[in-house]
């Protein structure tokens, strides 16, 4: 345990020094837009790329891994949703603590965090971890704040879905790394040094990014967020522990990869939908601060325990 917190401290570390530097406006709200931007749209998306167009589809795609993770991510979001609903939330807002739930950190900290923890055999377990997350949940609280807004279902919210879909830098690079890897298109090595090199900043960009971010965030409503958290980072990977190892029986080592990505901490992109949308945003920022704060102790409790498996 004592190792594995060692190994994983220095990432946080680096989004100590981001949240310093944004809690000083050293790193302005602005600078710490542009620098999320940088590694989203390009340092994050080079190493995707990279990453997937050394995989092939037989290596990502795990039908009882997909089911593995998403019945046990339902189990959580229908629990976060209930309490929501038994509070006296809408629709909307129940969404929005359910999403909090279940959608990790997977792109900006788990990807590097996990790879070079666990080791690039990860890389594929990850990223079906973040295609679900994306595709599933991510089309699945835009369909539920917008159409209980609306109160129907129209085709301008599937359209809404697909266009996000398509815009996702992530899952664009993903795409088109698999196209690569699928058609042998071979790489040039100045191609491949230069996304090795922008991907490299990938990993210290996104965290120091994370850092500077929370340092926008507030600890409001607590209470709720303290419970979001819990959900986020006791029982959703312990659902999904449960549902990986006793009932789809998940090889081991998928299966503790999975069960690490779900420890992660509450995702950001979260907080872009909840101010988007303006549903209950304080609610998202407090429980962003509140996991990620609490996640050092529990991401390196999950990953000493997985990497027994």
């Amino acid at each position: 345990m004592v190792d594995i917190f060692l190994k994983t401290l220095p990432f946080f570390m680096l989004i100590a020094v981001g949240y310093g530097a944004g809690r000083t406006r050293f790193f302005s709200p602005e600078a710490t837009a542009y620098l999320t931007k940088f590694v989203f749209y390009f340092a994050l998306s080079a190493m995707l790329f990279r990453f997937s167009a050394n995989l092939s589809l037989a290596d990502i795609i795990n039908w009882p891994f997909v089911w593995a993770y998403l019945v046990a991510s339902f189990v959580v979001y229908l629990l976060a949703t209930f309490i929501a609903m038994r509070r006296g939330r809408g629709v909307a807002e129940a969404a929005v603590e359910a999403q909090c739930a279940v959608i990790g950190n997977v792109g900006f900290l788990g990807i590097p965090m996990l790879v070079l923890l666990l080791g690039e055999a990860a890389i594929g377990p990850i990223m079906l971890v973040l295609a679900v997350d994306l595709i599933v949940f991510g089309s699945l609280i835009v369909i539920l704040i917008t159409g209980s807004r609306d109160g129907r279902m129209s085709p301008r919210v599937l359209v809404t879905v697909g266009r996000g879909l398509i815009e996702n830098p992530m899952i664009v690079s993903i795409t088109l790394g698999l196209i690569v890897s699928a058609y042998a298109i071979p790489i040039p090595d100045p191609v491949n040094e230069f996304l090795t090199l922008l991907g490299n900043a990938a990993t210290p960009g996104a965290l120091f990014a994370i850092g500077a971010s929370l340092a926008t965030k507030s600890a409001e409503r607590v209470v709720v967020a303290g419970w979001l958290s819990i959900c986020k980072l006791v029982l959703h990977p312990a659902a999904v522990a449960i549902a990986a190892l006793f009932i789809f029986d998940i090889q081991p080592y998928a299966a503790g990869v999975m069960i690490a990505a779900a420890s992660l901490p509450v995702a950001g992109n979260v907080y872009i939908i909840a101010q988007h949308y303006h549903v209950a945003p304080a609610r998202v920022s407090a429980s962003i601060l509140i996991s990620t704060m609490l996640s050092v102790l529990t991401v390196s409790a999950v990953i000493a325990w997985v990497t027994g498996l």
